[in-house]
């Protein structure tokens, strides 16, 4: 039985504002951004009601604003042990934080339950510049953990390059992260179905085969992580080949607006369309605008 509207609404990245009823869910908190990105023109210190917010993984342009949230709304956050640690030291009462690994089912409310699930960043690593959504990328296969740290530098470096404003945002935005802290992915099931949230582009195809979403939320940013290796293909067939495992219905976009420019890029989403219906033919994919209200589960 329906127990009341879902919404969701877009603050750009992979930041969503998802409200069930009368429960507002944050799922991820980066809504500031650098001078001249796109975004709301909102910053985390406006938002003034949360129950709950969720994590998908500790990196800056997904946890920084969780702290502020935390603090102002008394909301509970469900994020990784590093996630939780870092909002920990930024001031939010242990009381707040529940930490996951994936495996995890926490109740949101008499009818919202969330399921935690592990999953894998994007291949971040590979690049210091997004490519567009169907530049095919081949090769990195193999690389140890400690040639992928040496690529990581390079992005480090190639971040200082951008100009006084990144760099301002970047070093005020750095919450010392010991890398991503775990990715995870999480499915709220609902009084009107289940809708899967992710916000980075990896997975572990076993994990993501067995979900069966009626909505998925899924990033269409980067190089694709498929079970630990970069795809050897584009960004649209990675995210096709995803929608494929989930036969989810309802597919939503995230992490596709050029949130970091001289990074990040606006994604052209025609080819992700594309493939999308080539692979799961049926489903419909909606490209969200900012702060729109989108009903889900009609």
């Amino acid at each position: 039985m329906s127990r009341g509207t879902t919404t969701l609404d877009w603050y750009g990245c992979a930041t969503f504002r998802l409200t069930i009823g009368r429960l507002v869910v944050f799922l991820d908190a980066y809504i500031d951004r650098v001078p001249g990105a796109p975004g709301t023109g909102l910053r985390a210190d406006d938002i003034d009601r949360a129950d709950w917010v969720v994590i998908g993984h500790s990196h800056f342009d997904h946890l920084w604003g969780a702290e502020r949230i935390g603090r102002a709304t008394g909301a509970t956050i469900i994020g990784s042990y590093e996630t939780c640690r870092i909002l920990a030291h930024g001031g939010v009462p242990s009381t707040q934080l529940i930490p996951v690994a994936g495996g995890e089912r926490v109740r949101l409310s008499d009818d919202v339950v969330v399921g935690v699930f592990p999953s894998l960043h994007s291949c971040v690593w590979s690049h210091t510049a997004m490519e567009g959504s169907d530049t095919v990328c081949l090769g990195d296969l193999g690389l140890t953990h400690q040639e992928r740290e040496a690529r990581l530098g390079d992005l480090m470096r190639h971040f200082g390059s951008l100009g006084d404003d990144v760099v301002s945002h970047l070093q005020v935005s750095n919450q010392g992260a010991k890398g991503d802290g775990g990715a995870l992915v999480y499915v709220f099931e609902t009084p009107d179905g289940s809708i899967l949230y992710q916000d980075t582009s990896g997975h572990w195809s076993g994990i993501l085969h067995d979900l069966r979403p009626d909505v998925a939320i899924l990033a269409a940013a980067g190089r694709g992580n498929v079970d630990g290796e970069p795809i050897q293909g584009t960004l649209a067939q990675f995210v096709a080949r995803q929608a494929w495992l989930l036969k989810a219905r309802d597919i939503i976009l995230c992490h596709h607006d050029d949130w970091l420019p001289g990074f990040s890029t606006t994604t052209d989403t025609g080819p992700i369309r594309h493939e999308v219906g080539r692979w799961l033919p049926g489903s419909r994919l909606t490209d969200l605008s900012y702060l729109d209200g989108h009903r889900l589960l009609t």
